[in-house]
């Protein structure tokens, strides 16, 4: 199966002026992490002279330095020099899933043209992590293609309804908002004609910059702080979540501070917090360990597809299953913070689950 990558790039140009400049921020930002231009070249696959004289190049541009060498102390970002790749992570993760998404219509447009044809399996589901290693995974698998789209909770059951997709991924919180989210997706669930396959739970909190300077530790300290806050876009699972728990808690959105502030992606908000923009923000677990936050836990949630009975029946699928089930699947699982893979790939009929997802929110 044909993969589409689209990459982003970073081109800076002078008002009336031709010169330009593309600035590599993926070395800058691995001289962030580990303070050497050496392991930016080597991650780069650049000689060390080259990125040395792309440093320089770039500084000329701007007439200010973006990486300042110490001696005996390695090398470290300016002010300038952060401010550009903090940029450039908010960009990647705001812009990541629209860009797969992007490129997921391209192959699927030139599909037809190909001599090579697999078996293509379409997925509609909410952006998650576990989602994505599935997909890396599926997409090593010979003669089975993918064709993922990023769509929200409600968007994923109702493509499911109206034959848009083969399977959809939905998440459903434990606990005192149970109720809700079920009642949301009935009207999309069909006991008769649907299955539901256990996926993964994850953890879903606020993340905080490491350290915790305000000590936020619960939804009211948000409001009660003044705490700068960074919110999902309406359309988004998490975002109806984080309604919900403010409902729940007795909060009102206007005494957050920063609630119409959105990003569309768990990584675009943790990027905005960690590069300083917001103070919290709401989402998983994974998220905020990938930026280097704190995280704290409010409640977790259980990540399921839901497909056709017949369509258990295709060989595709039934691969689909056994990659679920695998050991590789699950070793990937457990290396993301806040995600366990538990009974993955088991199927249930739709009032089996509910039954025993009513059961673990009592």
């Amino acid at each position: 199966m044909l993969h589409i990558e689209i990459e982003t790039v970073w081109r800076f140009h002078k008002v009336d002026s031709p010169q330009s400049v593309v600035v590599m921020l993926s070395v800058l930002n691995e001289i962030r992490k580990t303070g050497k231009i050496t392991s930016a070249a080597n991650d780069a696959r650049l000689s060390y002279r080259h990125v040395w004289n792309l440093i320089g190049h770039w500084t000329g541009f701007f007439g200010v330095p973006l990486v300042e060498t110490r001696r005996g102390r390695g090398s470290s970002l300016t002010p300038f020099g952060e401010k550009l790749v903090w940029a450039g992570e908010r960009m990647q993760a705001r812009l990541g899933p629209l860009l797969e998404n992007l490129a997921q219509e391209l192959a699927t447009e030139i599909k037809p043209f190909l001599q090579q044809r697999p078996s293509v399996i379409r997925v509609h589901a909410s952006h998650g992590f576990a989602v994505s290693k599935l997909r890396e995974l599926l997409d090593r698998e010979p003669g089975i293609g993918v064709d993922l789209r990023y769509v929200s909770n409600q968007h994923a059951l109702a493509s499911l309804a109206q034959d848009a997709c083969d399977l959809s991924g939905v998440h459903l919180p434990r606990g005192e908002l149970r109720a809700q989210a079920i009642q949301a997706c009935r009207e999309w669930l069909d006991p008769r004609q649907h299955r539901v396959i256990t996926f993964v739970t994850r953890e879903m909190g606020l993340m905080v910059k490491r350290g915790n300077r305000l000590e936020i530790r619960s939804l009211e300290d948000i409001a009660n702080k003044n705490a700068r806050f960074v919110n999902r876009d309406h359309d988004s699972g998490t975002r109806l979540l984080f309604d919900q728990l403010l409902a729940l808690h007795g909060i009102d959105e206007a005494n957050i501070n920063g609630a119409q502030q959105i990003e569309f992606t768990h990584a675009a908000v943790a990027a905005y917090v960690a590069s300083g923009m917001a103070d919290v923000s709401f989402g998983v677990e994974a998220a905020a360990r990938q930026f280097g936050l704190d995280f704290i836990r409010l409640l977790t949630e259980d990540y399921v597809f839901v497909c056709r009975h017949s369509f258990l029946e295709t060989e595709s699928m039934r691969r689909v299953l056994d990659l679920m089930k695998g050991e590789e699947f699950h070793s990937a699982v457990a290396a993301l913070p806040g995600y366990e893979a538990t009974n993955t790939g088991v199927v249930h009929t739709v009032k089996a689950f509910l039954d025993q997802i009513d059961a673990m929110g009592q």
